[in-house]
């Protein structure tokens, strides 16, 4: 396997997980009221399980779906990032965002250009 496929598999997992936890977790619903964005913690849940089953339907599908997945799930994750600033999170409490949001840019990039990986 490549690392292309480990990566996305490891973020679709990651991101299915999340998302699941947005929609069943009192930990979630209370984190999302500490953001002031409880009216958002669906809309959330629902574009990471989004994005998770792209990236896996991506593998065997269509690269398209792949490409578009990971570059969402990197913008949902900056978005993430910037909440935590905002709300003066410790640097420690912002950076697993700011870690998905890196490691799907990254994946995003290797799709693009898989003959340029770093």
């Amino acid at each position: 396997m490549k690392t292309i496929t480990y990566l996305s598999i490891f973020l679709a997992c990651s991101f299915l997980f999340l998302g699941w936890a947005c929609f069943a977790t009192a930990q979630m619903k209370s984190e999302f009221k500490r953001y002031g964005l409880a009216s958002l913690r669906r809309t959330v849940g629902g574009l990471q399980l989004l994005g998770g089953a792209g990236l896996l339907a991506g593998i065997y599908a269509s690269k398209f779906l792949q490409i578009s997945a990971a570059g969402g799930l990197a913008l949902l994750m900056i978005f993430g990032f910037m909440v935590r600033l905002k709300i003066r999170d410790s640097i420690i409490q912002a950076a697993p965002s700011l870690f998905y949001a890196l490691l799907n840019a990254y994946l995003f990039y290797l799709l693009l250009y898989p003959n340029d990986a770093i």
